[in-house]
């Protein structure tokens, strides 16, 4: 007698593949929103005061309370406790309230109210967190900042909630099947929402001729309403193959006090949180003003109103060129025709020369700084291979440094030696935006495979809970410690602006960046040296960090 095997939902390919779908369209949402101030922090200086202080201790407001409240383990207990139906769309929730608050912050509407009053007149002083010096605000922060700082704390509890929720979802429905396939299609579909947030938001800010930074924040609160449909679509697949399979939600072990003391023992975990810590830290802060950075060490000529190149269908063209580069070299990775993979490749190059040409005429910043996740998102499946198959994951991490610290140093002094060539500098912008994002994609191939070889497998997630922790810390500081360098290094551009002499505008794009991008490089090179210590202690204690992940038969 034969036994037939009950099919579920996940036994379906095009059923899974939509659940993976849901939540990785979900964090392309919330991708866009973190980064949707980041391409036009001139129009905030201009058009509502916020200097480069302002603008990064709100920017660094995000990870506040996962930092010092904890609220990045409470989200991970939740996670435990509650499962992921309920945490995604908590998370989703959670998220679109705090992107409504940073909303309405922004609009010209709040400067009126007596919200606006109670933010001037409070808030200037909050004792312990100043004395410390990690207070999110300051007295003479914009009243507009400051609530729109409370909205972004409360935004970024619900990204680091999805972001681990979204991450057990996978492994719920891809275990066994195409789990590492799936994992780096999401993060290749989140990251172009980096690109997404570059071309559009400024497009909506100054849309109609009329500047309303608050249209470019609607943009993005209304893609973390969609990103909320996404996760309530998913409740109701999760709950249905729940029904299927008989079993109750997948929870790993919470989060425990007692693992702390096993896992700061390891140094090996020492040095890979640092690594972490120092590399994210270089990379994401400078997102937020890698648009700016453009602006002040380039030359960009006003397109006329009624050329092409300023419309908004040029807009529209360009963003499908981009996904057409994307498409391709991710699919290229996965193609087992020889053939069909060159042909693949070529239509990524060439699409990706066309994005770069678009983006020159348009002689806009944020379509320059919209190539950075390009490359990323067809390499991050090469390394990941190689690092499954070869292994050399330390010496990945040592690349991935020495590349950070040559961007960077080329952004400082190299990029500014050619203000005012109107093709060369843009060329090496082009080339080092690209370099960069490759770097970025050597850290997820290699660090994160690597946790599990420095700490025991029960106490893998609570390894992973202080990864992130430790991470967050270096996404709140470093946002804020560049804000407060620009200004403390171009005084005389704030003196110029409060005496008359520069209109906002201009002052906006006057900064000289040199100092912020040698202290990203100082990151850089410090997580080279860490790099090269974690080899030797590999070498040491025998971790295992060069092996390849997965064991060749012979």
């Amino acid at each position: 007698m034969t036994t037939v095997q009950k099919q579920t939902l996940r036994d379906s390919a095009a059923v899974r593949w939509t659940a993976l779908l849901l939540l990785a369209l979900a964090m392309f949402c919330s991708y866009i929103f973190m980064d949707i101030l980041s391409p036009i922090k001139d129009l905030m200086l201009s058009t509502r005061g916020w200097d480069s202080t302002a603008f990064g201790t709100m920017q660094g407001a995000e990870t506040f309370l996962n930092v010092f409240v904890f609220f990045l383990i409470f989200a991970g207990i939740i996670l435990d406790k509650m499962g992921v139906r309920f945490t995604a769309i908590l998370s989703g929730a959670v998220m679109l309230i705090g992107a409504s608050i940073n909303w309405y912050a922004v609009t010209e509407a709040f400067n009126n109210t007596s919200i606006a009053t109670w933010f001037t007149n409070n808030l200037n002083y909050i004792p312990g967190f100043d004395e410390l010096g990690i207070s999110p605000f300051y007295r003479g922060m914009p009243a507009s900042a400051k609530f729109a700082a409370v909205g972004f704390m409360i935004f970024g509890c619900g990204v680091e909630m999805a972001g681990i929720t979204v991450s057990r979802g996978i492994v719920k429905w891809f275990k066994g099947r195409e789990m590492a396939l799936a994992m780096g299609s999401e993060m290749a579909l989140a990251r172009l929402g980096v690109a997404t947030c570059m071309i559009f938001s400024p497009v909506f800010a100054k849309m109609g001729g009329h500047i309303d930074v608050s249209r470019s924040v609607a943009f993005g609160v209304v893609l973390l309403m969609i990103a909320l449909i996404m996760f309530i679509v998913y409740f109701f697949m999760d709950k249905k193959l729940d029904a299927q399979t008989g079993e109750a939600e997948e929870k790993d072990d919470p989060f425990k006090v007692s693992d702390i003391g096993a896992i700061l023992k390891s140094s090996g975990f020492w040095l890979v949180a640092l690594l972490c810590v120092l590399y994210y830290s270089a990379i994401f802060p400078f997102q937020k003003y890698a648009v700016n950075m453009l602006q002040c060490n380039l030359t960009f000529t006003e397109v006329p109103k009624d050329s092409f190149w300023a419309t908004s269908t040029v807009t529209v063209i360009q963003y499908c060129i981009m996904l057409v580069v994307a498409v391709a070299a991710f699919m290229s990775n996965f193609s087992k025709n020889k053939g069909r993979k060159f042909f693949l490749l070529a239509i990524a190059i060439i699409a990706l020369v066309v994005f770069c040409y678009m983006g020159y005429m348009r002689q806009s910043a944020e379509t320059v700084f919209a190539v950075f996740p390009l490359l990323a998102v067809g390499i991050t499946p090469i390394l990941g291979s190689y690092v499954d198959h070869k292994g050399k994951a330390a010496s990945m991490l040592v690349l991935g440094s020495l590349l950070l610290i040559a961007c960077h140093l080329t952004f400082a002094f190299i990029l500014p030696m050619f203000k005012g060539n109107a093709v060369g500098g843009i060329a090496i912008a082009y080339l080092t935006i690209l370099v960069l994002g490759s770097s970025f994609s050597l850290v997820p191939a290699s660090l994160w495979p690597s946790v599990p070889k420095l700490v025991d497998a029960k106490i893998i997630g609570s390894a992973y809970a202080l990864i992130f922790w430790i991470q967050n810390i270096g996404l709140w500081l470093f946002p804020l410690l560049i804000g407060k360098v620009l200004d403390k290094t171009n005084p005389e551009v704030l003196e110029a602006l409060e005496t008359g002499k520069i209109t906002a505008e201009e002052a906006a794009v006057s900064y000289d960046y040199t100092a912020p991008l040698v202290m990203l490089a100082c990151l850089g090179v410090a997580a080279l040296i860490l790099g090269f210590i974690l080899k030797r202690v590999d070498r040491k204690k025998g971790y295992g960090l060069e092996l390849p992940n997965i064991k060749e038969n012979n």
